[in-house]
Formats: C-alpha cells, structure tokens, sequence
C-alpha cells in the first residue's frame, strides 16, 4: 500500500463528533467513578475502585492520563467517560526521531454515547496531543470497535499472571481489568 493510500484509508476527522465530551474534574469523580464501577461488575475478572483511587488514577494529568467524560447538555449528568494513559518509548540510533510517544486505552464506559463514536473521538484527540501510536487491547467491550475503527492487531498477545489469585480460565472479552 502507498504511503498516501494509507494516509487516506487512516484518516480521522478535524474535529470530534461527541457533544459534552470534555477532561474530567475532580467534581465530575463520584459519578464517573460510579459509573466505572457499575460497568466492571458485569466482568468475571475486574478491579473495584474506592473513590480515593478512582480520583488519584483517573485525574487528567499530563504525560500520564488523559480522561474525558461526556456531559449530556439537557440534564448535566456524566453519562460516558474514556481514558488513555502515556507510555512512551525511545527510539535508538535515529537522528531525526527521539521519542515514539504511544497512548494505551484504559477504561472506557459507554452507556449513551456509541463506543465506536467515543473511541474514534479519543482517537482524534490523542493524535491532536501528537501521540504517534495508539493501543488497544481485545478485552472488555473493545472487540465493538476495533476492526471498525481500524485497529490491526499486534505481533502478540497479553497474558496476565495473577500472584495469589485462583480464577478459573476465561475469555478475553471476560476481562475488566487493565494493569499498569
């Protein structure tokens, strides 16, 4: 494929299509963190937030994590949220490029807004930021979106080992949970 064919096929819109989709404040925590919660509960294998971690690990805070949420503009309540956090890597022996800065999805809750909708607005947001690259892992409600939105899959696959844990084996979309 040409670099210009790729270019075309790969493109994002200028602007995001979510109306009320805006960083987090620590106001908005109860109600997102409530939210999160409320979704991973339908996951066999899941964290359980407290408040205190929810705010600590979800606060928008700069080259770390990247959380929006979206404000219905009739009612003002939090009914979406979205989060990326920042692992960059150095590039080696390259005398024009230094960094490969890369965001990683985290947690994403969809409850009005499509998720394909609000992952391609993350999308667009994220390459506003200049991320270079953009990961998603095949675990919650992800596989909605991914071949939609283009995602191709990488040259392995994650396996968590959970010191202490007895789980039964399960499925990918089975999975809430994503360690840092």
């Amino acid at each position: 494929m040409t670099l210009t064919r790729m270019t075309k096929l790969y493109k994002l819109p200028d602007t995001i299509s979510t109306i009320g989709l805006r960083p987090i404040t620590k106001e908005d925590c109860p109600t997102a963190f409530d939210l999160l919660n409320n979704y991973l509960k339908k996951f066999k294998l899941y964290m359980q937030f407290s408040l205190e971690d929810f705010e600590y690990w979800f606060s928008m805070r700069e080259e770390i994590i990247d959380c929006y949420v979206v404000e219905d503009p009739d009612t003002h309540q939090i009914t979406d949220m979205v989060s990326f956090y920042h692992l960059s890597s150095s590039v080696l022996n390259n005398p024009k490029h230094q960094i490969l800065k890369v965001a990683y999805s985290w947690y994403t809750v969809s409850t009005k807004t499509p998720i394909c909708e609000l992952m391609k607005d993350i999308l667009i947001i994220a390459h506003k930021k200049n991320f270079d690259v953009f990961n998603c892992l095949d675990i919650h409600d992800n596989n909605i979106f991914l071949e939609e939105l283009k995602f191709v899959s990488g040259n392995g696959s994650l396996k968590y080992y959970l010191y202490n844990w007895l789980t039964k084996p399960i499925e990918s979309n089975e999975v809430g949970i994503v360690l840092l």
